[in-house]
């Protein structure tokens, strides 16, 4: 209202949510290249220092231009810097029997922020005092520089065996198991050859496409965050358009995600996370496009819509959070907080995006929903080439990661069980034959002997 950004003037509104996103956009690739180099503690604190910063004093930008500008850095260290390092930090500081309700909890939280913005946002008018709140949220992220330690995982791979092994230590004595014993003299000779090879270069984005197989699970992935992005921040963003109280609208759309973190919790460990990825994709991309497709003027229109978008909102909310474990679980060490930071960056330019395809309602309504719905769709299908990474262990180097899941397709699978299903049948009916021409010859003996 105060820069009349209505009208002919909306596409300030979409260039202000673009803006953040293209921040994170660029903060993804390169704070997770550093997080990859420097360690994950270090650039989460430095974010955290950041956002704190930035999200306090964009509030108190008067000048539209200096606001994007401002709303861009924000971008940069909030979820890339934050976010994204955080989770990576999460998944490496617990085992493979962890990794599953660690990763749920994480985005959990994330629901439970996403309807606390609606609570303030219905509680505090002023829009000055309303962004403030929302950056003085940062503090609490301040004090994780003593709470916390570095990622035992990335240490290792560092060759700073010492300190892995005293966190470790630290873990097994918090579960009671401090009895066991870790020689940590005979794992940094066992580390030494291997550390004095990995210091010869330094692993980067580029690593992530140099050999065929990681290519393939790189780009698929990225297409994955792309699609996962842009159909959750599209209904995200069009909960202001559905028809009832914009605050409770945009507190449900938080809500419904609770229930399906939850559900995911059961669904990756005994399904995979192949297959809750596809499935939930696919059904997200079809509610976009039968919400698109429902007439306004018929009675209860108003209300399927609704019905059928939080829906569509909370099956993409978890297929969008369990794609983060599965891309964590994808890719070795070295370049993990690299692939996560870009297929982080493929999703806030998808994010980046939504606004601007969302004013393509004022031409038809029901095209941004149907290109939603398109994307997830071809998305959900593709994911079904991925490898399967339940219960299995995190790769740790390049050739771990190049080697992972070579072949092991949803099709692959399915072909490989019906194939093994058929050669146990042939061999049941082998055996079956055998056993009738052995009681044949046995019989064709004992009427011999009677005769003599």
């Amino acid at each position: 209202m105060e820069w009349n950004s209505v009208c002919s003037r909306r596409w300030m509104g979409a260039a202000a949510q673009s803006s953040y996103m293209f921040g994170v956009f660029i903060g993804a690739v390169t704070l997770g290249t550093l997080a990859d180099k420097y360690g994950r503690k270090i650039i989460f604190c430095v974010s955290a220092v950041a956002q704190l910063i930035f999200g306090v004093t964009v509030a108190l930008i008067d000048d539209f231009y200096v606001f994007l500008v401002w709303r861009f850095l924000y971008g940069i260290f909030g979820s890339a810097g934050a976010y994204i390092t955080g989770f990576v930090l999460t998944m490496e500081l617990v085992g493979a029997t962890k990794r599953t309700v660690c990763g749920m909890m994480f985005h959990l939280a994330f629901a439970v922020g996403f309807m606390l913005v609606s609570v303030w946002g219905a509680v505090i008018k002023d829009r000055m005092w309303l962004q403030i709140v929302y950056g003085l949220h940062s503090a609490l992220l301040v004090g994780h520089w003593w709470l916390m330690d570095e990622s035992p995982r990335w240490l290792w791979v560092q060759g700073r065996v010492t300190e892995a092994v005293a966190i470790v230590r630290k873990g097994l004595k918090m579960n009671g198991n401090d009895s066991v014993d870790i020689d940590a003299e005979k794992l940094l000779g066992e580390r030494k050859i291997r550390h004095v090879e990995q210091r010869k270069r330094s692993y980067g984005a580029l690593d992530l496409f140099r050999t065929p197989n990681l290519r393939r699970k790189t780009l698929n992935v990225c297409f994955g965050w792309f699609a996962n992005s842009i159909v959750y921040y599209g209904l995200s963003l069009n909960t202001g358009n559905l028809v009832g109280n914009p605050f409770l609208m945009l507190f449900l759309s938080g809500l419904v995600e609770l229930p399906s973190y939850l559900l995911m919790c059961f669904l990756m460990d005994r399904s995979g996370r192949r297959c809750v990825v596809s499935t939930f994709m696919l059904i997200g991309g079809v509610c976009c496009i039968i919400a698109s497709s429902i007439p306004t003027d018929i009675d209860l229109a108003a209300t399927m819509i609704v019905t059928i978008v939080l829906f569509g909102k909370a099956c993409i909310a978890g297929s969008f959070a369990v794609i983060y474990n599965y891309t964590a679980e994808l890719f070795p060490t070295v370049v993990r907080n690299t692939a996560l930071g870009i297929g982080s960056m493929c999703a806030r330019f998808s994010g980046a995006l939504t606004p601007m395809i969302m004013l393509l309602n004022s031409l038809n309504p029901k095209v941004p929903a149907a290109l939603f719905g398109f994307v997830a769709l071809v998305s959900g299908f593709l994911s079904l080439y991925l490898p399967e990474t339940v219960n299995q262990p995190m790769p740790e180097t390049i050739e771990d990661g190049e080697n992972f899941g070579k072949h092991d397709t949803c099709f692959a699978t399915c072909l490989g069980s019906r194939r093994k299903s058929n050669v146990s049948c042939e061999v049941t009916l082998n055996q079956l034959a055998e056993k009738e021409e052995k009681e044949k010859l046995n019989q064709g003996e004992n009427d011999k002997e009677n005769s003599h």
